[in-house]
Protein backbone atom coordinates (compact mmCIF):
# COMPACT_ATOMS: atom_id res chain seq x y z
CA UNK A 1 0.00 0.00 0.00
CA UNK A 2 1.46 3.37 -0.84
CA UNK A 3 1.41 5.65 1.54
CA UNK A 4 4.44 7.89 1.16
CA UNK A 5 4.30 11.05 -0.13
CA UNK A 6 6.99 14.09 -0.22
CA UNK A 7 6.65 16.19 2.80
CA UNK A 8 4.09 19.08 2.44
CA UNK A 9 3.62 22.29 1.88
CA UNK A 10 0.64 24.17 3.45
CA UNK A 11 -1.95 24.41 1.01
CA UNK A 12 -0.04 22.37 -1.68
CA UNK A 13 -0.86 18.82 -3.25
CA UNK A 14 2.29 16.48 -3.19
CA UNK A 15 2.24 13.64 -5.08
CA UNK A 16 3.44 10.01 -4.16
CA UNK A 17 6.09 7.85 -6.43
CA UNK A 18 4.08 4.80 -5.75
CA UNK A 19 1.08 3.19 -6.57
CA UNK A 20 -2.15 2.12 -4.90
CA UNK A 21 -5.25 0.40 -5.82
CA UNK A 22 -8.99 2.17 -5.76
CA UNK A 23 -9.75 -0.14 -2.70
CA UNK A 24 -6.55 0.85 -1.06
CA UNK A 25 -7.80 4.74 -1.53
CA UNK A 26 -10.79 3.73 -0.11
CA UNK A 27 -9.97 2.64 2.88
CA UNK A 28 -7.70 4.95 4.27
CA UNK A 29 -8.84 6.20 7.54
CA UNK A 30 -10.50 9.36 7.55
CA UNK A 31 -8.25 12.27 8.09
CA UNK A 32 -9.83 16.04 9.44
CA UNK A 33 -6.26 17.03 8.80
CA UNK A 34 -5.40 16.06 5.18
CA UNK A 35 -7.21 15.84 2.00
CA UNK A 36 -6.33 13.12 -0.73
CA UNK A 37 -7.12 12.01 -4.54
CA UNK A 38 -6.26 9.66 -6.53
CA UNK A 39 -4.61 10.24 -10.10
CA UNK A 40 -3.83 7.44 -12.43
CA UNK A 41 -2.87 5.17 -8.99
CA UNK A 42 -0.99 7.74 -7.61
CA UNK A 43 -2.01 9.11 -4.18
CA UNK A 44 -1.93 12.88 -3.84
CA UNK A 45 -2.22 14.76 -0.50
CA UNK A 46 -2.26 18.28 1.32
CA UNK A 47 -3.17 20.06 4.71
CA UNK A 48 -6.66 20.63 4.58
CA UNK A 49 -7.28 23.73 4.49
CA UNK A 50 -8.92 25.54 7.21
CA UNK A 51 -10.30 29.00 5.24
CA UNK A 52 -11.42 28.91 2.16
CA UNK A 53 -10.72 31.68 -0.18
CA UNK A 54 -13.47 34.19 -0.50
CA UNK A 55 -13.36 34.91 -3.96
CA UNK A 56 -13.14 30.46 -4.60
CA UNK A 57 -15.85 30.75 -2.22
CA UNK A 58 -18.10 32.76 -4.15
CA UNK A 59 -16.96 31.62 -7.60
CA UNK A 60 -18.33 28.17 -6.81
CA UNK A 61 -22.00 29.25 -5.69
CA UNK A 62 -21.96 31.71 -8.55
CA UNK A 63 -21.20 28.94 -11.53
CA UNK A 64 -22.92 26.00 -9.98
CA UNK A 65 -26.32 28.74 -9.21
CA UNK A 66 -25.88 29.56 -13.48
CA UNK A 67 -25.43 25.87 -14.30
CA UNK A 68 -28.53 24.44 -12.24
CA UNK A 69 -30.16 27.94 -14.15
CA UNK A 70 -29.39 25.82 -17.23
CA UNK A 71 -29.87 22.29 -16.20
CA UNK A 72 -33.43 23.10 -14.77
CA UNK A 73 -34.40 23.74 -18.91
CA UNK A 74 -33.06 20.54 -20.17
CA UNK A 75 -35.44 17.21 -20.67
CA UNK A 76 -35.89 14.72 -17.91
CA UNK A 77 -33.55 12.81 -17.62
CA UNK A 78 -31.35 15.65 -16.48
CA UNK A 79 -28.00 14.32 -14.26
CA UNK A 80 -27.21 16.78 -11.75
CA UNK A 81 -25.09 19.88 -11.09
CA UNK A 82 -22.64 19.43 -7.98
CA UNK A 83 -20.22 21.42 -6.23
CA UNK A 84 -18.28 22.28 -3.42
CA UNK A 85 -15.25 19.21 -3.84
CA UNK A 86 -17.93 16.74 -5.55
CA UNK A 87 -15.90 13.34 -5.03
CA UNK A 88 -15.76 11.53 -8.52
CA UNK A 89 -14.30 7.93 -8.91
CA UNK A 90 -13.49 9.09 -12.75
CA UNK A 91 -11.39 5.50 -13.53
CA UNK A 92 -11.39 2.41 -11.95
CA UNK A 93 -8.57 0.50 -14.49
CA UNK A 94 -5.91 0.28 -15.37
CA UNK A 95 -5.41 2.55 -12.43
CA UNK A 96 -7.75 4.35 -10.61
CA UNK A 97 -8.80 7.73 -10.20
CA UNK A 98 -10.75 10.00 -7.87
CA UNK A 99 -10.77 13.46 -7.10
CA UNK A 100 -12.84 16.46 -5.57
CA UNK A 101 -14.19 18.50 -8.41
CA UNK A 102 -15.33 22.18 -7.78
CA UNK A 103 -18.42 22.41 -9.58
CA UNK A 104 -19.38 19.01 -12.20
CA UNK A 105 -22.49 18.19 -14.27
CA UNK A 106 -23.15 14.59 -14.23
CA UNK A 107 -25.23 13.04 -16.74
CA UNK A 108 -28.05 10.65 -16.47
CA UNK A 109 -25.77 7.59 -17.37
CA UNK A 110 -23.65 8.52 -14.25
CA UNK A 111 -26.46 10.19 -11.46
CA UNK A 112 -28.59 6.95 -12.36
CA UNK A 113 -25.75 3.93 -12.19
CA UNK A 114 -23.97 5.73 -8.55
CA UNK A 115 -25.54 3.72 -5.65
CA UNK A 116 -27.24 6.04 -3.45
CA UNK A 117 -25.22 4.64 -0.53
CA UNK A 118 -21.71 5.97 -1.58
CA UNK A 119 -20.64 9.51 -1.02
CA UNK A 120 -18.72 9.38 -4.59
CA UNK A 121 -20.45 9.90 -8.16
CA UNK A 122 -19.47 6.83 -10.30
CA UNK A 123 -17.96 7.83 -13.53
CA UNK A 124 -17.02 11.03 -15.04
CA UNK A 125 -18.28 14.43 -14.91
CA UNK A 126 -19.83 15.67 -18.83
CA UNK A 127 -18.39 19.16 -17.40
CA UNK A 128 -15.76 19.59 -14.71
CA UNK A 129 -14.68 23.39 -13.56
CA UNK A 130 -11.87 23.54 -11.48
CA UNK A 131 -11.09 27.09 -10.11
CA UNK A 132 -7.44 28.40 -9.53
CA UNK A 133 -6.51 29.14 -6.09
CA UNK A 134 -2.87 30.63 -5.19
CA UNK A 135 -2.15 27.29 -3.92
CA UNK A 136 -2.70 25.18 -7.84
CA UNK A 137 0.39 23.68 -8.78
CA UNK A 138 0.88 24.07 -12.69
CA UNK A 139 1.69 19.76 -12.54
CA UNK A 140 -1.85 19.13 -10.38
CA UNK A 141 -4.09 21.23 -12.66
CA UNK A 142 -2.67 19.78 -15.53
CA UNK A 143 -2.74 16.36 -14.42
CA UNK A 144 -6.44 17.06 -13.24
CA UNK A 145 -7.40 18.26 -16.89
CA UNK A 146 -5.90 15.92 -18.61
CA UNK A 147 -7.34 12.72 -16.51
CA UNK A 148 -11.15 14.17 -17.15
CA UNK A 149 -10.67 14.24 -20.67
CA UNK A 150 -9.12 11.09 -20.89
CA UNK A 151 -11.72 9.64 -18.79
CA UNK A 152 -14.85 11.09 -21.21
CA UNK A 153 -15.10 14.61 -19.86
CA UNK A 154 -16.70 16.52 -22.73
CA UNK A 155 -15.58 19.92 -21.04
CA UNK A 156 -13.34 21.23 -18.84
CA UNK A 157 -13.45 24.72 -17.58
CA UNK A 158 -10.31 26.41 -16.06
CA UNK A 159 -11.30 29.27 -14.05
CA UNK A 160 -8.38 32.26 -13.20
CA UNK A 161 -10.14 34.58 -11.20
CA UNK A 162 -7.44 37.02 -10.85
CA UNK A 163 -7.56 37.51 -14.66
CA UNK A 164 -11.35 37.07 -14.79
CA UNK A 165 -10.54 34.38 -17.44
CA UNK A 166 -12.09 30.54 -18.28
CA UNK A 167 -9.59 28.29 -20.45
CA UNK A 168 -12.06 25.46 -22.27
CA UNK A 169 -10.59 22.02 -22.67
CA UNK A 170 -12.04 19.51 -25.09
CA UNK A 171 -10.58 16.09 -25.91
CA UNK A 172 -8.97 16.43 -28.95
CA UNK A 173 -9.16 20.23 -29.23
CA UNK A 174 -6.70 23.43 -28.42
CA UNK A 175 -7.75 24.66 -25.28
CA UNK A 176 -9.48 28.11 -26.08
CA UNK A 177 -9.50 31.20 -23.04
CA UNK A 178 -12.55 33.10 -22.77
CA UNK A 179 -12.73 36.78 -21.30
CA UNK A 180 -14.87 38.54 -19.23
CA UNK A 181 -16.33 40.36 -23.07
CA UNK A 182 -17.08 36.57 -24.44
CA UNK A 183 -19.29 34.25 -24.03
CA UNK A 184 -18.89 30.17 -23.63
CA UNK A 185 -21.39 28.01 -25.71
CA UNK A 186 -22.61 24.39 -24.33
CA UNK A 187 -22.02 23.18 -28.12
CA UNK A 188 -23.70 19.63 -28.39
CA UNK A 189 -22.53 18.40 -24.50
CA UNK A 190 -24.48 21.00 -22.85
CA UNK A 191 -27.29 21.99 -25.29
CA UNK A 192 -29.07 25.46 -24.92
CA UNK A 193 -25.87 26.55 -22.73
CA UNK A 194 -25.01 30.44 -23.38
CA UNK A 195 -23.09 31.48 -20.76
CA UNK A 196 -21.43 34.82 -20.88
CA UNK A 197 -17.94 35.11 -18.60
CA UNK A 198 -18.98 37.96 -16.92
CA UNK A 199 -21.48 36.19 -15.04
CA UNK A 200 -19.78 34.31 -13.47
CA UNK A 201 -18.03 37.01 -11.79
CA UNK A 202 -20.83 39.23 -10.37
Amino acid sequence: MATAVAEMTPGKFRASNEMMTLEEFLALPEDDDTERMLIRGRLWERPLMTKRNRTHSRLTIRIGHLLELWLEKQPQPRGEIAGGEAGAIIRRSPVATTVGIDVAYFGPDVTTNTDTGTSLYDGAPVLAVEILSPHNTTEEMQSKVDEYLECGSKLVWVVEPRRRTVTVYRPDAEPVMFNVRQTIDGESSLPGLSLPVAEMFQ
